[in-house]
């Protein structure tokens, strides 16, 4: 009988508590003052252009580092995100970049990052295929030549335009932006200084773009560049002809070191423990460390 006190008198003080918290709850969601007294977390901007080479227009979601100030002298390098909508790698990439400004860790500069926010990504990151089970499958793909355009002729003079950029300039792209990415390494390279490129979609169009000649292969590139290409333990790719995208990107990875150039810095990192899907967050932080080393890791 006591026991059975103890559990009722226990069970009527957790559902008043329970009671209270909900009455608070509910009163300060109702309080027009407390609601007032709320503000916004603010990440960045939201910036709209007008793409004459895609025929569309294009959201773009903009970190500015702390301090930034436009009437400042100071110029900032720009951090170009592919998947860049908020809900996608946007939040992940700026935090990343925000921790890695912290003063007590200092590895890459201040910078500003783009988030390009997607429309059509299999439109917009992949080039075009010959192999006609994707040509069904993906209706538009095979238009990233009109990307490529509107990130150089629109996109970038834009971001130089209205911020204070300097020449430094990174891309950042995973899986068909991983494609992207390799696809501007090999065909149009002086639009980026680094490039990080993460799990590449290279099997698309059975891996044609490893045999794509490239000026970076030649002696005469003179061009500072530095290419992080991380992969992990992802298996074989979803395509009809068999591919293994830690071999493709390992393909990719001795073809750039087989350059003439000296001009090139390539980064292979192999990361067992991820796989397609949770790979970025790790290979971000592991560029970064690599493409901005610290006196202490030279």
């Amino acid at each position: 009988m006591a026991k059975t006190m103890r559990l009722l008198v226990i069970y009527l003080i957790i559902t008043c508590l329970m009671i209270q918290t909900f009455t608070q709850a509910n009163a300060q969601a109702n309080n027009p003052k407390q609601l007032a007294d709320s503000k916004p977390f603010v990440l960045g901007v939201i910036d709209e252009i007008q793409s004459k080479q895609l025929g569309e227009e294009r959201i773009l979601n903009i970190y500015l580092p702390e301090g930034y100030n436009k009437n400042d002298t100071i110029k900032y390098p720009v951090i170009y995100l592919l998947d860049g909508s908020a809900d996608e790698d946007f939040i992940h990439i700026v935090g990343l970049v925000q921790f890695n400004n912290f003063p007590w860790i200092n590895r890459v500069p201040k910078s500003i990052v783009v988030g390009i926010a997607n429309v059509d990504r299999k439109r917009d990151f992949t080039y075009p295929t010959t192999i006609e089970t994707d040509k069904n499958r993906y209706k538009t793909a095979g238009k990233s030549e009109n990307f490529i355009a509107f990130i150089e002729k629109e996109l970038q003079p834009y971001i130089e335009n209205k911020y204070k950029t300097n020449d430094c300039k990174t891309i950042i792209g995973q899986s068909l932006g991983g494609l992207l990415a390799t696809e501007i390494l090999l065909k149009n390279p002086t639009l980026f200084n680094k490039y990080i490129i993460i799990s590449p979609s290279l099997w698309w169009d059975n891996a044609s773009l490893l045999n794509q000649p490239s000026t970076i292969l030649d002696d005469k590139f003179n061009k500072q560049t530095d290419i992080y290409i991380g992969v992990g333990k992802e298996g074989l790719a979803p395509s009809d002809i068999p591919h293994v995208m830690e071999v493709d990107a390992n393909l990719l990875v001795e073809r750039i070191k087989n350059s003439k150039s000296k001009n090139l810095n390539v980064y292979f990192d192999y990361l067992p423990q991820e796989d397609h899907a949770t790979i970025t967050h790790q290979a971000v932080f592991n560029a970064f460390k690599l493409l901005y080393p610290t006196s202490k890791n030279k």
